[in-house]
């Protein structure tokens, strides 16, 4: 162990430290936190960012560290490589909690981190567990000590940095993605319980039946603290048979850990990825993929209206006129799922998904109004032709106004060939029909109409760009 280094909860090589305290916190804690290594060599999975040759592996082997921020799902090491540096490192460690700590405690611990240094020439580490849960203020606060040196921060977060933690502070970290788990990663991690007498489960006459160490690693999702987690509460609520035995079944197992451990926070990556890949299954064609992360959202808690309201803005732009009972499907399951709600207003949505996956697809509509919007804003504006403005009063049709305006239905059989465009946007395309569904017949009454204005030949075709 390193001179001055401060004890932590287990001594070197994961044995308990001489204090009778440190002893009797060791058997209170969890067994998630009791079989956490005590070196990065015993880190279980996370291959890419902890392996032999690493950056970060070699900074904490040679106690080299820098500022770094751990991102996650829920269980997959970000605390224990946190607990990993502090067994490893001759700085001061500090753990603050962004879920109870303030400013005040940051800035308590800033000023006793600058005097260690100052009178111990010994530097401090930081961290920070749920460091997204900071508001600006208070992340802003740890600016300057880690700018200066005066501490190195590690923040932990199951948010995306880049969106959750200010731009000055990620700038001055290393970010390090951590994956979730795989399931050898989980079947090791849960070997090693049942095997460890010292800090896990060994010794203990627990025996795990197969089907049931499988259903904990399947249904664990990644997630090593929801794994072990099950695993420990399994045995206390198992009673020892004759011989001494506590045998955990696959009931057993299913009643420890009743639900899958998804990674999906509303206010997350969770969130924002599975809306993603839903609406682009969609986009694609592909109603399986798409009513499973429907599933997905809805096993996971996610407002069902919000799911309504992206299925309606799918529909429209991303449909559109190929087939406009599309958007009359999606609202419509809107309006069942604010009536009846879950779990009943998963059919509706299903439904709408399912159709809309299905349909045939045009970004005409949004295409057409993005570019107008483009003209509208970059473009001279010289306001609406004299004849297609009203002109309720007579001094008004004396200025021209409505002036050679033509009713269409006085014109059986022919297009009014008044320009409707203001003379600035003549010629002028916005609207350029998919030749997919419904919007192939819409090009072809455009084709026609457009041929009969212009005295084109049939082989001739409309103009397909916008306006330059």
């Amino acid at each position: 162990m390193h001179k001055g280094r401060r004890p932590g909860l287990f001594g070197p090589e994961g044995h308990p430290g001489p204090d009778p305290d440190v002893r009797r916190l060791r058997a209170e804690a969890p067994l998630a936190a009791r079989m956490r290594p005590d070196s990065i060599a015993g880190l279980v999975g996370q291959e890419s960012i902890a392996a032999p040759g690493t950056v970060l592996r070699e900074a904490i082997e040679r106690d080299r560290l820098g500022s770094f921020i751990f991102w996650g799902p829920p269980g997959s090491g970000k605390t224990t490589l946190a607990h990993i540096i502090a067994g490893s490192t001759r700085a001061h460690f500090v753990q603050l909690s962004a879920v109870s700590a303030g400013v005040a405690d940051v800035r308590r611990v800033i000023q006793e981190a600058r005097e260690r240094l100052g009178y111990e020439q010994r530097r401090t580490v930081l961290f920070i567990d749920e460091i997204h849960r900071f508001n600006k203020t208070q992340q802003d606060a740890l600016l300057p000590a880690v700018e200066e040196g005066i501490v190195f921060l590690i923040g932990a977060t199951t948010e995306n940095p880049y969106f959750s933690v200010v731009d000055a502070l990620v700038s001055r970290c290393r970010v390090f993605r951590l994956e979730p788990l795989a399931d050898r990663h989980i079947r090791e991690l849960l070997s090693r319980a049942l095997e460890d007498a010292a800090r896990g489960l060994g010794g203990q006459g627990v025996e795990v039946v197969p089907e049931a160490l499988d259903h904990l690693i399947n249904m664990a999702n990644g997630d090593a603290r929801s794994a072990l987690n099950a695993l420990e509460l399994a045995v206390q609520v198992t009673p020892r048979d004759a011989d001494g035995r506590r045998i955990i079944t696959l009931d057993v197992a299913a009643d420890a850990i009743q639900r899958r451990a998804l990674r999906y926070d509303r206010q997350a990556d969770g969130h924002f990825d599975t809306i993603s890949a839903f609406i682009k299954s969609m986009r694609g064609s592909d109603p399986d993929a798409s009513v499973y992360y429907l599933a997905r959202m809805i096993e996971a808690g996610e407002d069902p209206m919000f799911i309504a309201r992206r299925i309606i803005v799918f529909c429209a732009e991303d449909i559109g006129n190929a087939d406009p009972r599309a958007l009359q499907v999606a609202v419509a399951a809107a309006q069942a799922t604010a009536m009846i709600g879950l779990p009943e207003a998963r059919i509706p949505l299903a439904q709408a998904a399912v159709y809309a996956a299905t349909a045939p697809k045009s970004r005409a509509i949004i295409n057409s109004m993005d570019d107008a919007l483009r003209d509208v804003r970059e473009r001279r504006d010289e306001g609406v032709p004299l004849h297609l403005r009203n002109a309720p009063h007579p001094g008004m049709a004396a200025h021209g106004y409505g002036r050679g305006y033509e009713y269409p239905r006085d014109m059986p059989g022919r297009p009014s060939e008044l320009p409707y465009l203001p003379p600035e946007m003549a010629g002028g395309v916005y609207y350029r029909p998919a030749d997919s569904g419904e919007e192939a017949e819409i090009a072809r009454r455009l084709q026609q109409r457009w041929r009969q204005l212009t005295k084109q030949d049939a082989g001739d075709t409309i103009p397909t760009e916008p306006k330059a």
